[in-house]
């Protein structure tokens, strides 16, 4: 379930705070107590937070982007440093062990920003308003993540893209992807999608045709699973702006993207 600024101020004051935590078992670590009986963070100032963390500015066209010189830019960097070293040391490893190293993205916010829509519908959610924005296929990338992933590719590291999004959004996602130069494994066998008509097989135990009521992680800890299981790869490391992106296992490490504008539990 996908939580607006408005209604998890709290929330998103912590993931400014502690967004870019990464490491194996960490993905719960500095999740919020949004139930806490405390004057929750000023959602005026707030807001001001955001919009400096993101360094947040317009282009020609009236869009709003994120500063590469901003501090969200710069949790990023450290990230992507981090995350290349380690999928250099693993993929060795796993080769050694004769097993198939794979790294799993998730899209929106991790490989895609959505900042222009947050911002423009004041971080509020409406599920027209956000399908009519994917179906544009014009958000830019998220800093460092399209790099990410072709990295990993020439480490001979199997990418998958593990996302929210609906079967019916798959077009618009691939062409979004290509445009910020991710054209790696974008084929069905690689990037899994939301398809509540159609679930696989892997997901029975919460999802069977027409019925859908797997959660996040069920759907995302499932894929991964199958990823591993079915495939026979050896996920080296997972990465997700969302906590529910990154909770279940099936990953030797997980990367939390920072993400303060909203909330997928």
């Amino acid at each position: 379930m996908r939580t607006s600024l408005r209604a998890a101020a709290l929330i998103g004051a912590c993931a400014v705070a502690g967004g870019a935590l990464f490491g194996a078992g960490a993905a719960t670590a500095g999740q919020s107590t949004a139930n806490s009986t405390k004057e929750p963070y000023n959602i005026g100032l707030l807001v001001k937070d955001i919009d400096t963390y993101y360094g947040i500015t317009t282009d020609s066209a009236g869009v709003y982007q994120a500063s590469p010189t901003s501090p969200y830019a710069k949790d990023l960097a450290k990230i992507d440093a981090d995350a290349k070293k380690y999928v250099d040391q693993a993929a060795t490893k796993a080769k050694q062990k004769h097993q198939k190293p794979a790294v799993v993205f998730d899209i929106d916010d991790t490989l895609l920003l959505s900042l222009d829509y947050e911002k423009r519908y004041n971080y509020t959610y409406n599920s027209a308003s956000w399908a009519d924005y994917i179906n544009r296929a014009d958000r830019p990338s998220v800093f460092g993540s399209a790099d990410l992933v072709r990295y990993a590719q020439k480490k001979g590291v199997e990418v998958f893209y593990n996302s929210g999004l609906t079967e019916a959004q798959r077009p618009a996602a691939v062409e979004n992807l290509k445009k910020i130069g991710v054209d790696v494994n974008l084929g069905a066998g690689h990037m899994y999608l939301k398809d509540a008509a159609k679930p696989p097989a892997y997901l029975k135990s919460c999802a069977t045709p027409g019925s859908w009521t797997c959660t996040t992680v069920q759907y995302k800890s499932g894929t991964r699973q199958h990823i591993e299981k079915d495939l026979g790869y050896e996920i080296i490391a997972n990465f997700g702006d969302q906590y529910s992106d990154l909770d279940g296992g099936h990953a030797a490490r997980t990367y939390k993207l920072p993400n303060p504008t909203y909330f997928v539990g």
